[in-house]
């Protein structure tokens, strides 16, 4: 440590010339993101034999050496509060929390307390991890604020850059559960459409084409036939910001209550208004994934939450 930065020597694989220096060292560290990679190479903080490469869009030749001095993170506004949590696992180096629909992950504009990392900071205190120059404690992975389920948090720096790996590599098991409008002609498919932030809505996601695309794939298969209607699970081979949502309403079915994809018809928002049912319909109710430190493959489930049962009921044929 010097400066308020720690140093990360970073070696390219002979394989990604060609690429994107930006893209290369995010395929290297995927604890960082491509955005923050690019921030940190136009300030100078990466070293190449003792000269700063300030263009993100340089190409590589492969087999690069290089060292990248990433700032110590700094806090975003987390102040610990006492939020209650339904842990379903915990040791000294990961938690997995069972999260409720209506809580945020972590902090950002409009939602700096009340948040997941807020109880976490309570939880854990001081231990959590904090990569990539803001402290977002142990946040390896995000669901949404109106999905519920299962997350792992990490507590130190090494399984936090242990799980980030597995993440960037596809291996994680992630499956969700989804009530979806419509029933699926068949039982089980694959969507394989690649998302970004939609050019015209910058709070929405949307399917595109090119470059601009990030490579997102969903497994589905239809559990149950409902009213007009369906629970699927489905299984992520990506993990997109609302991948299930855009994939599901990209083929037809989109998410029952879904307030952004959605477009639920007059049953169904009749149903939905009685139950006082406001959020999509979508629980992450299962995860698996190696230990970092033991090596051990974890594996939890969790069951749909009382409103999704609800609604499960009520649409039952």
């Amino acid at each position: 440590m010097a400066g308020g930065h720690h140093f990360v020597d970073v070696a390219l694989e002979p394989a990604w010339a060609g690429w994107r220096l930006d893209r290369a060292l995010a395929a290297a560290l995927p604890t960082l993101s491509r955005e923050r990679l690019k921030v940190l190479i136009k300030s100078g903080a990466l070293d190449a034999n003792g000269t700063a490469l300030r263009d993100p869009a340089v190409k590589v030749r492969g087999g690069e050496q290089f060292r990248l001095a990433v700032p110590q993170p700094t806090p975003a506004h987390n102040q610990a509060q006492d939020i209650p949590l339904t842990i379903a696992f915990e040791d000294e180096h990961l938690l997995v929390v069972d999260k409720p629909a209506g809580l945020v992950v972590h902090p950002a504009a409009g939602n700096f307390d009340g948040t997941l990392v807020n109880a976490l900071l309570h939880h854990c205190g001081a231990s959590l991890s904090g990569i990539g120059g803001v402290a977002r404690p142990g946040i390896v992975h995000r669901i949404d604020k109106d999905t519920s389920g299962l997350l792992v948090v990490a507590k130190t720096d090494v399984t936090h850059a242990g799980l980030a790996k597995q993440f960037a590599a596809h291996s994680i098991d992630r499956r969700y559960l989804a009530i979806v409008s419509g029933v699926p002609r068949t039982r089980e498919g694959k969507v394989d459409a690649p998302l970004a932030r939609s050019a015209s809505n910058r709070k929405k996601i949307a399917i595109v084409e090119g470059s601009r695309g990030k490579r997102a794939v969903t497994h589905w298969k239809s559990l149950e036939t409902l009213k007009d209607a369906a629970l699927v699970e489905c299984a992520l081979e990506t993990g997109r910001t609302h991948q299930v949502r855009v994939h599901m309403a990209s083929i037809g079915h989109p998410l029952l209550g879904d307030p952004v994809y959605g477009r639920a018809g007059k049953t169904h928002r009749e149903i939905l208004k009685s139950l006082g049912f406001h959020r999509q319909a979508l629980h992450a109710a299962a995860l698996g994934f190696i230990h970092p430190a033991t090596k051990q493959h974890l594996a939890f489930t969790s069951p749909m939450p009382p409103d999704m049962q609800e609604l499960f009921s009520a649409l039952g044929v």
